[in-house]
């Protein structure tokens, strides 16, 4: 926990989807530690390195807007790729007019958070860093200072980037809306928390420079309150159910 920050983020539209609602998307009131995980992972990976979740403080009033749009039902084949690759004659090409369809989604806007996390080591390929903690911290802090990342960091889905992130010595909650604030304790039910790969980010097979992994996992989910714009997460995490 000594190797904790505070990070301030901010964007025009967001959406952490139910996982109840499968056709179109719905967004939870909040994000989701998850969601938050994947941010910071845009920002600074590495297989050594697992983020937490400790506190998400709302500043902004929990605003929903409905879009709709058009999204294609499939994706490129990996497998076509790699045979035109070989000079056979699968095309990899997929075209949108046939397989679009209009979906709707029920998304949030002008989203503000505050998100204090810290970071642990999972033991993976760092058998021989020396002071692998106050390296990776060092890193970390760095990329978050001068706005590094590798991907865009979103909120949620891609679709909806960050607008903007800044680290922070201390969270300033006079900043949080009065309708939050009147809201109270709210007991935002059973949400996700995260999905949880079963090969523990592990090659299955074994080899780090061709590595292949499982597409096995779960859903953690826990039921965690609000109260008057701050998620406790730490404190919720001790009732995780699958």
């Amino acid at each position: 926990m000594s190797y904790g920050f505070k990070v301030l983020v901010e964007g025009d539209y967001a959406c952490f989807t139910r996982p109840e609602l499968k056709v179109e998307r719905v967004s939870y009131d909040v994000p989701t530690p998850g969601a938050l995980e994947g941010m910071l992972k845009s920002v600074y990976w590495k297989p050594a390195v697992r983020y937490v979740i400790d506190k998400i403080i709302v500043f902004h009033p929990i605003d929903f807007i409905n879009i709709r749009r058009n999204e294609v039902k499939e994706k490129v084949k990996f497998k076509a790729v790699k045979n035109q690759m070989k000079g056979k004659a699968e095309s990899p090409c997929i075209y949108t007019s046939k397989i679009r369809s209009q979906r709707a989604s029920m998304v949030l806007k002008n989203v503000k958070y505050g998100i204090a996390f810290h970071f642990e080591l999972t033991g993976l390929k760092n058998e021989e860093e020396q002071d692998a903690e106050k390296k990776h911290y060092n890193i970390i802090k760095r990329r978050l200072e001068k706005g590094q990342c590798f991907r865009t960091p979103c909120l949620g889905c891609s679709e909806f980037p960050i607008k903007s992130i800044s680290l922070l010595e201390k969270f300033d909650e006079n900043m949080i809306s009065e309708e939050i604030i009147a809201m109270g304790d709210v007991d935002l039910g059973f949400m996700s928390y995260k999905v949880q790969f079963e090969d523990g980010g592990k090659p299955i097979n074994g080899d780090w420079d061709n590595p292949k992994f499982s597409d096995k996992a779960s859903t953690l989910y826990y039921r965690p309150h609000m109260i008057n714009g701050v998620i406790d997460v730490e404190k919720y995490r001790e009732g995780l159910k699958c």
